[in-house]
């Protein structure tokens, strides 16, 4: 047996003018997916422009107090000061930045309440297809009695034509959703739930697969063994280790979510006419194109920017989320 007096360090020995030292605490694993986050530089420009964009939307018409819907037929088809550059003739204006429509309606007012709207239905929709794709994904991993269920039926909505069912979706309940609830908050409710039950399917797919491999870990049979119930075993040890995937689901949720709703209001089928986004200004612009091509420019940089933003996000999380590329 070990002397467990020659393993202890007697009292004399000890250096009484030795510094304190404090144990170590240890490193939250968070700030090692914020580092891992930040040396990806497409990830980061993608954050700082979302952000950027989120904020001139937000709080610009507190500072750019104009309107968007005021008509000034009198200052109408007024271009961008730096339109003079090239065009002299160009009818001009600093006090318009991005000018002006064929109505005299401010297109940079416009931009600020489309981006608000646009923004709005991308993460509402995006919220709701992961809710629902998480829900399905789980349920089909974690019991195999539904597994076949829900994924031929979720096979089944990814075979289906999803923009013309969303056109045809907004065609049969546009007008009782626009008498029930009012012609805004009609069509926004709409395209949220058109949008968000017609993209939930990859996330479910995800989801599951992770399940599967996670259900058979060592921890998850041992608190199985121990007799812990479905329901606890979901919420205490299944979701907080597909946390990482649904993250890196939901940044590509809202860029889909946002050219979706894109496309319906550049096709008419969106908000009214008098309620501006992203891609109905885009539509609105498309016929004067060729005589005020900034006025396309502006609402289309916006959309395809915030799509490229959220898209390297999306990217520097799965790379921060991973453990096997976050200890490299």
């Amino acid at each position: 047996m070990t002397d467990i007096s020659t393993q202890v360090q007697p009292v004399d020995k000890i250096d009484p003018n030795a510094p304190f030292q404090p144990e170590e605490k240890s490193r939250n694993q968070w700030w090692d997916v914020w580092d891992q986050f930040r040396s990806h530089k497409g990830a980061m420009a993608g954050l700082i422009f979302l952000t950027f964009i989120t904020l001139f939307c937000a709080f610009g018409p507190m500072v750019w107090d104009v309107d968007p819907g005021k008509l000034d037929i009198r200052n109408k088809d007024v271009r961008p000061i730096y339109v003079a550059v090239w065009d002299g003739d160009a009818k001009t204006s600093w006090a318009r930045p991005m000018g002006t429509d064929h109505l005299g309606r401010d297109i940079m007012a416009n931009i600020m309440q489309g981006g608000r709207i646009s923004l709005a239905v991308g993460w509402t929709a995006m919220i709701l297809a992961i809710i629902i794709g998480t829900f399905v994904g789980v349920l089909a991993g974690y019991f195999k009695r539904l597994d076949w269920g829900l994924m031929r039926f979720t096979d089944l909505v990814l075979s289906l034509p999803l923009l013309p069912l969303l056109l045809v979706m907004m065609l049969l309940f546009r007008d009782p959703l626009r008498a029930a609830f009012g012609p805004e908050n009609g069509i926004f409710l709409l395209i949220v739930f058109g949008i968000g039950i017609t993209s939930w399917m990859q996330t479910a797919r995800i989801v599951r697969g992770d399940v599967m491999a996670l259900k058979e870990r060592e921890f998850v049979l041992a608190a199985r063994s121990i007799g812990t119930p479905p329901r606890r075993m979901i919420t205490r040890h299944i979701l907080p280790n597909v946390l990482s995937p649904i993250m890196v689901s939901a940044t590509l949720g809202l860029a889909t979510a946002i050219i979706t709703e894109s496309a319906l209001s550049f096709l008419g089928l969106g908000f009214p006419s008098d309620f501006p986004t992203w891609g109905k200004i885009l539509f609105d612009s498309v016929d004067r194109m060729t005589a005020f091509p900034e006025r396309v420019l502006w609402p289309g940089l916006a959309i395809s920017l915030t799509v490229l933003a959220v898209n390297y996000i999306g990217d520097g999380l799965r790379d921060a989320l991973d453990p096997r590329i976050r200890g490299l």
